[in-house]
């Protein structure tokens, strides 16, 4: 537990002070590898925890952009104002899609997200309502602003993007080890049995939806922002795959292998970039040798343990 804590210390002062001496480029991409990290932590509590088998999390995704970017352009609310308003658009977009499907399980969900981020996408490039910009997308999105000064650069958005991140892992550590998280972690392990022990599975199931999707809409505020032009391209089936993969392959259920999976998937590419005509190979051998050798992942979540209060009644025992 100490080297752990221990770890947790190194890392987060690395954080911290490591991008004084990064140049624009490698910050610009820790800031990727943030946006990502949240992005798998949101799907990761639908998946990891819940047990639902999701891969069209970058509709909720485009949902929180594409509310921020429109509202911003159009009517010049603040950035910052609109980012818990681009969550509940996403959550209220994940209620209304998630209701007739949260029942299917395993492989029939997988296909059934799939089919909801290809709609969204489409929808998109064929300017829904006339204000989504169609392929071209919408310009000239606004920066966050605090106190009178806006967040331009890499180094100012990097803890920006940061901060964000350690508060979601506080949030969802604490969902976590709540009983709201118990009960999630009994219906992905047995369903049927947490239905026998009174659990109404269908609505936590679709609490744990909508809580996944609120937050990956208030991350498409912050992409938006930090990119100030958004077009369907950057929503696409692809993006899912990438967030689930993320979750696979750190640990389905850990928040540090979420977050070491984030920094695998988007930082190594990177740093292979000379590579780039056999990144795909060596990434699709990668996964496959993963997936033999450490089918929980890299970091997989630590077994659960629970305390039994032992009953002493009167100071005798029976």
């Amino acid at each position: 537990m100490k080297k752990m804590y221990l770890c947790f210390a190194v890392f987060v002062l690395a954080m911290a002070f490591g991008p004084s001496f990064l140049n624009p480029y490698w910050v610009d991409v820790l800031n990727n590898i943030g946006i990502y990290a949240i992005l798998a932590l949101s799907l990761n509590f639908i998946l990891g925890h819940a047990g639902m088998f999701h891969m069209g999390h970058a509709a909720f995704f485009a949902v929180g952009a594409y509310v921020t970017a429109i509202l911003n352009t159009m009517y010049h609310i603040p950035i910052v104002w609109l980012m818990p308003l681009s969550g509940i658009a996403a959550a209220l977009f994940a209620a209304i899609v998630a209701r007739p499907i949260i029942h299917l399980r395993g492989d029939y969900l997988l296909i059934v997200t799939i089919g909801i981020v290809e709609i969204v996408r489409i929808a998109l490039v064929n300017d829904i309502f006339g204000v989504t910009g169609g392929a071209n997308g919408i310009f000239g999105i606004g920066r966050p602003e605090f106190f009178g000064m806006k967040i331009r650069r890499p180094h100012q958005f990097y803890y920006y993007i940061w901060i964000f991140l350690g508060i979601s892992v506080l949030l969802f550590r604490m969902l976590e080890n709540s009983r709201f998280g118990r009960a999630l972690n009994c219906i992905k392990e047995d369903e049927l049995a947490a239905e026998g022990c009174g659990i109404n599975t269908a609505h936590y199931k679709l609490i744990a939806f909508v809580l996944g999707a609120f937050w990956a809409g208030m991350v498409g505020n912050i992409y938006a922002s930090k990119m100030m032009i958004i077009s369907p391209e950057s929503f696409s089936f692809w993006e899912s795959v990438l967030y689930f993969t993320i979750v696979i392959l750190g640990g389905s259920g850990s928040i540090p292998g979420v977050i070491l999976g984030a920094f695998l998937i988007v930082g190594l590419p990177e740093v292979f970039r000379q590579f780039a005509s056999a990144r795909m190979l060596i990434f699709g051998a990668a996964m496959v040798i993963m997936m033999i050798f450490r089918p929980s992942g890299i970091l997989p979540p630590l077994p659960r343990t629970y305390k039994l209060a032992k009953e002493n009644r009167g100071g005798s025992e029976s």
